[in-house]
């Protein structure tokens, strides 16, 4: 038995399962939330031997995917002039589509090299509209208190994690636990997610699957289901002017530092 790191309330062993094929780990359920968190995660510098497991063959298209749905939420919800964050930011990606798109974004990892938006890493002082934390929640160790280091800069978080399936039993009924990368340590119930909303005086939005929200704002469930809805987004989208792109702006500052 261990205590929830979301809640405090006891948890028992779930299943136990081969961590990166050769430590022998128990994963707990919290009795309440029903979040479910590994064993103190001792193997987490091997795991991260490379910021980005090679499993991860994923990360461009997932960024694609998500470009066009973050610019319709911004859209519908949020000041699309604003400064925003992308929390655990890995190449860069992210942020430079979404600034090819006229939004301001900055990154933030403290583990993983920029590679694509150089001279946009959060400066640690400014204050941001929203931040979205793309397949972050999963891999914190301590998620309240890093949830809470990010709502120091935005009260807006949008990010992405798979919710517990209905049958889930161990790593054999769902593909996202991975014990072969070690990384996904944090596996969220949405009761896990609405006591963090609470807990932190939030309102909680999600689709139930993937994409969730917490906010200070109070908006329409249906709105935001329609706003992370892939096909609905690409309307919306051409639909509502983007900002301005940021792309040719963003080259000359290069150019003229180089200088």
């Amino acid at each position: 038995m261990m205590n929830c790191k979301i809640c405090n309330s006891e948890s028992d062993v779930f299943f136990n399962s081969k961590i990166l094929d050769k430590y022998d780990v128990s994963y707990y359920k919290c009795n309440c939330c029903g979040f479910v968190q590994t064993e103190n995660p001792h193997w987490l510098d091997e795991a991260y031997s490379n910021a980005i497991t090679s499993q991860d063959i994923g990360l461009l298209s997932r960024n694609v995917y998500y470009a066009p749905i973050v610019s319709s939420i911004i859209k519908f919800f949020f000041k699309k002039e604003a400064n925003f964050l992308d929390y655990g930011g890995g190449y860069g990606v992210f942020v430079r589509l979404m600034r090819d798109r006229g939004f301001n974004f900055y990154r933030y990892d403290k583990y993983c090299v920029n590679m694509f938006s150089k001279g946009y890493d959060d400066d640690d002082k400014t204050n941001y509209e929203l931040i979205t934390a793309f397949e972050v929640f999963e891999h914190l160790v301590y998620p309240v208190e890093e949830i809470q280091n990010m709502l120091k800069k935005s009260r807006n978080i949008i990010f992405s994690t798979e919710l517990q399936p209905k049958n889930f039993k161990n790593e054999m009924d769902w593909w996202y636990v991975m014990p072969e990368t070690g990384q996904h340590i944090s596996l969220y119930s949405i009761e896990t997610l609405q006591f963090i909303a609470k807990q932190n005086k939030l309102n909680l939005y999600s689709n139930n699957s993937t994409f969730h929200l917490l906010t200070d704002k109070k908006i329409s469930n249906f709105q935001f289901k329609i706003a992370t809805n892939r096909y609905t987004a690409k309307i919306f989208n051409k639909i509502f002017k983007y900002p301005d792109s940021l792309l040719m702006k963003d080259y000359y500052k290069i150019v003229n530092t180089k200088e």
